[in-house]
């Protein structure tokens, strides 16, 4: 059993693209969160419905897990920032399958400014040692690879504390 687990959502892949780096440099094991209801990242009005989920603090019901994030001793926990906020699937992992006493590290993808966005993510992970924390800016649309790196470094370095 490996005894690191990362858990992200994406819907456009940014997420998913910066997850898969640091499962990948780390030898972690990956668990996707998918919402049995999900937006479609084809419509335009993806942004309307994602802003309106998170102003109503929605927490959508998740497909059943592969893995159990309790047997894990660090986690690496990251999405998308919606609304100056960490996306709805995330809000429902951290809030009903809240993990606690676990060495935690936390990434964000998104276009501005995360700052709001990681203190609000940092909070609902009270009762657990955050290791760190890192954003990454558009990856799959800016410096990719560079951002690739990024992940994979700042991931070992968050393993080594």
């Amino acid at each position: 059993m490996s005894k690191t687990l990362v858990v992200y959502y994406s819907l456009e892949g940014s997420s998913k693209l910066v997850a898969e780096a640091i499962a990948g440099a780390t030898g972690a094991d990956i668990l996707r969160l998918e919402p049995i209801k999900d937006i479609d990242a084809s419509k335009s009005t993806k942004y309307l419905w994602g802003g309106k989920d998170v102003l109503m603090r929605k927490k959508p019901e998740l497909k059943p897990f592969d893995k159990d994030p309790k047997d894990y001793e660090a986690l690496f926990i990251g999405g998308p920032v919606w609304a100056w906020t960490f996306c709805p699937a995330v809000r429902t992992f951290v809030t009903l399958h809240k993990p606690v006493g676990k060495k935690v590290a936390l990434f964000l993808s998104c276009g501005g400014d995360p700052k709001k966005a990681m203190l609000k993510f940092r909070k609902q992970l009270d009762g657990n040692e955050i290791v760190g924390d890192a954003t990454f800016i558009e990856p799959v649309h800016k410096d990719t690879e560079k951002q690739v790196e990024k992940a994979k470094a700042w991931a070992k370095e968050m393993l080594a504390k």
